[in-house]
């Protein structure tokens, strides 16, 4: 098991593994109309078995369905989040990196931007 940032899991072409697969999956498809559907079926469900006054093992059971979705869902969606993280991070640095070639601001503007994206320039 490796507690690596999810990024530093993939391969040289930015392809992961299965759970980085599922986790995009997943990501997508709780952005889609389908999964709010299923959200409002499971919800529909659980207050019907409450309101109708089924049985205690019932009322347990759809909590413990709803439960264990929402425990899965942030498991994936944190692996999805901290790889657009990652992604968004490099862009940023690639456009510090290419205002500090063009040079053209100031010598305290350029050492500020080198000193928040930890370039320093060896002596």
């Amino acid at each position: 098991m490796t507690f690596q940032h999810p990024v530093e899991r993939t391969d040289e072409r930015g392809r992961g593994g299965r759970f980085e697969h599922l986790a995009e999956w997943a990501s997508n498809f709780t952005a889609s109309p389908a999964f709010y559907g299923l959200c409002v079926a499971m919800v529909t469900a659980f207050v019907v078995v409450h309101v109708l006054g089924v049985p205690l093992s019932w009322q347990l059971f759809t909590a413990d369905v709803m439960t264990a979705v929402t425990l899965l869902l942030l498991a994936l969606l944190k692996n999805s989040e901290r790889r657009a993280e990652h992604a968004l991070q490099t862009k940023l640095d690639a456009i510090a990196a290419a205002l500090l070639e063009q040079g053209g601001s100031s010598h305290e503007a350029r050492d500020a931007l080198r000193k928040v994206i930890g370039i320093h320039e060896e002596a």
